[in-house]
């Protein structure tokens, strides 16, 4: 089967379930970026999200390049470029990791309709949350709308953390076909400005896993030092989230042998992030 896998938000190769369908399915793999900030109008990323897209897709492309794949970058509406390049791959299925704004889901629904009716088989996935919004709800089946009986019911339902996966071993033959040069998209800033944030932050999954090691070695010290400015007290995740560097599973697996009572304050802003999607 020749398999499309459509990264979006989830910038990685561990912890990727559409990543990981593709991979275990696929003869032949086609992996592609669509770049169309046009689709998430009238909240088109901003010049400080464009920096960390920018970087975090130049890891990616790197990662994929040492395993002999090719990160496809095209330019332009999310529907036509995967009509395009399903014709040009000859495709047979097309995969991706679902997003949750009102208009992400709205376009997806409107991308899954228009490639089935071209005939190709058509895979979401969660990479992004612990548990989707539609799997959390009162005892009369309507939405929470106060945040904690919303995570006290989530955290019911939660499994036990487990190992995440890891990045796929076996790769299937990789597409060649025209890719956009990452430079073309125009997002890294002009300004000055952006060389202050390369000091403070390094986009991509390696640097995200090494911040989340960093960052399990001093939780014991987030419930206070979080509101405390010349501490290093937050986590610093949550761009890398934003951008999928990782998910929220990596993140409750790994913290999952510190100290419950170290643990729970953090745990409970991620519920916070789940509570927010939830709330979309």
């Amino acid at each position: 089967m020749r398999i499309i896998h459509w990264f979006r938000r989830d910038l990685r190769l561990t912890d990727n379930p559409a990543l990981e369908w593709a991979c275990t399915h696929a003869d032949a793999l086609c992996l592609v970026y669509i770049h169309a900030p046009q689709d998430e109008a009238p909240w088109t990323p901003g010049a400080a999200s464009n920096w960390w897209l920018n970087a975090s897709l130049a890891a990616l492309a790197q990662q994929l390049s040492a395993q002999g794949q090719q990160l496809i970058i095209r330019n332009g509406h999310s529907l036509e470029q995967l009509r395009t390049l399903a014709q040009e791959f000859k495709a047979d299925a097309v995969c991706w990791n679902r997003l949750y704004e009102p208009a992400a889901l709205a376009r997806d629904q409107r991308i899954k309709q228009s490639l089935s009716e071209q005939g190709l088989s058509v895979r979401s996935h969660n990479a992004a949350l612990l548990l989707e919004p539609w799997q959390v709800e009162t005892g009369g089946g309507t939405p929470y709308r106060v945040f904690t009986p919303f995570w006290k019911s989530a955290q019911q339902q939660l499994p036990p953390p487990q190992a995440v996966a890891a990045a796929p071993q076996d790769w299937p033959a990789a597409a060649r076909l025209h890719s956009e040069s990452l430079d073309t998209l125009a997002l890294h800033p002009s300004h000055r400005w952006a060389d202050k944030l390369a000091g403070h932050w390094v986009p991509g999954e390696e640097a995200a896993l090494d911040q989340l090691d960093a960052f399990a070695e001093r939780i014991a010290d987030y419930a206070q030092a979080r509101d405390i400015p010349g501490r290093d007290g937050t986590s610093r995740l949550s761009p890398h989230l934003h951008f999928g560097d990782l998910g929220p599973r990596q993140i409750r697996a790994a913290l999952s042998t510190c100290a419950p009572q170290d643990v729970d304050k953090y745990m409970s802003e991620l519920g916070w992030r789940e509570f927010a999607h939830h709330l979309l």
